[in-house]
């Protein structure tokens, strides 16, 4: 059987545009009728093929009553339009210091120690002076507070090539730079509900972190209500949570900054190292991600360090993709 020009197995994963017969209809002008179909081509094999729709509806198509067709460009998508600068300040609603200060645009911020983000210097857009006045006001704040002058960039920006400049350095040296990663909502809980395991543990979801969901978080556990004021300080958030034989083997957060905001985050997903590769941490993200969609949210993200394949191939089968990298400078005296 020949394929028509332009398909075949090689476009299985891809977008595409196909026309095709409808058998036992007629069209306008009396002859056979056809139609034309566009969405994620998913098989192609023993002479038909499956093509999965913006709504997730699945058609079987015999390759023979194809006419027409071709690969076509993935749809735009809006969440891919908002700058680095907005994608950060709405994850760091989702992710509250316990002390924050403004510095024009910029953003310094103080948990006590617990997490990277909510401890250094959110610096994006204008600082409302000179680069030298404003990295000495970070050096002065995390000074006052015992903490190490850190500033969170996003790689490449204006802001990242100025403090480099004025001799900061990376904080985490020969560590990977954090992806930020954003994706459809709708389309990352269809993925889950095709890819859950056969048995589907119950999954709790509380408005707060309890003993049982920080036991095995050590830094968290350290920083005592530093950490639970960050992990439960977002105006809403939930805390999903697996619980076999009175353990937690399964967890995760997700929160976002109120109610009107479309963006939620996804972080701390977790799995016992003895319960790995069951399926527990899809359910878990699956968890999360129906919250998000109960409360209207239409882009999930997450953060992910470049170095870290395995959960980069797991997120990207979700259709995690890159919004931009960010990673720690520090200014503090070696």
């Amino acid at each position: 059987m020949t394929n028509p020009p332009g398909l075949g197995p090689h476009v299985v994963g891809q977008r595409v545009v196909v026309r095709r017969l409808v058998r036992g209809e007629t069209g306008p002008t009396g002859g056979p009728a056809f139609t034309d179909l566009l969405g994620v081509m998913e098989t192609w094999a023993d002479g038909v093929t499956t093509i999965r729709d913006a709504e997730g509806a699945v058609t079987t198509i015999a390759v023979g009553d194809i006419v027409s067709g071709k690969p076509v460009p993935p749809r735009p998508s809006v969440r891919h339009r908002v700058s680095p600068e907005e994608a950060e300040l709405r994850a760091d609603a989702a992710w509250r210091a316990r002390e924050t200060e403004r510095l024009g645009d910029w953003l310094l911020r103080a948990s006590g120690g617990y997490s990277s983000r909510a401890n250094a210097a959110l610096a994006v857009g204008d600082p409302g002076t000179g680069i030298d006045e404003a990295a000495g006001r970070v050096r002065s704040f995390y000074a006052a507070r015992d903490l190490p002058a850190w500033a969170q960039v996003v790689v490449g920006s204006d802001v990242h090539h100025a403090l480099e400049s004025a001799g900061w350095v990376l904080a985490r040296p020969g560590e990977a730079d954090t992806l930020f990663q954003v994706a459809s909502v709708a389309q990352a809980r269809r993925v889950v509900r095709r890819t859950l395991p056969d048995v589907v543990p119950p999954v709790t979801l509380t408005p707060a972190c309890g003993p049982a969901w920080l036991a095995d978080d050590t830094r968290a556990l350290s920083h005592g209500d530093d950490a639970v004021g960050v992990l439960e300080g977002s105006a809403e958030v939930g805390f999903a949570a697996v619980e076999l034989d009175g353990l937690v083997v399964a967890k995760g957060r997700v929160a976002r900054g109120g109610e009107t905001d479309d963006w939620a985050g996804i972080t701390n997903v977790w799995v016992s190292p003895a319960r790995r590769r069951q399926g527990l941490g899809t359910v878990v993200v699956g968890a999360l991600l129906e919250w998000a969609a109960e409360r209207g949210v239409t882009t999930a993200y997450l953060q992910t360090r470049g170095d870290n394949p395995p959960a980069l191939a797991a997120y990207d089968r979700l259709g995690f993709v890159t919004h931009h990298a960010y990673r720690y400078l520090t200014g503090t005296a070696a």
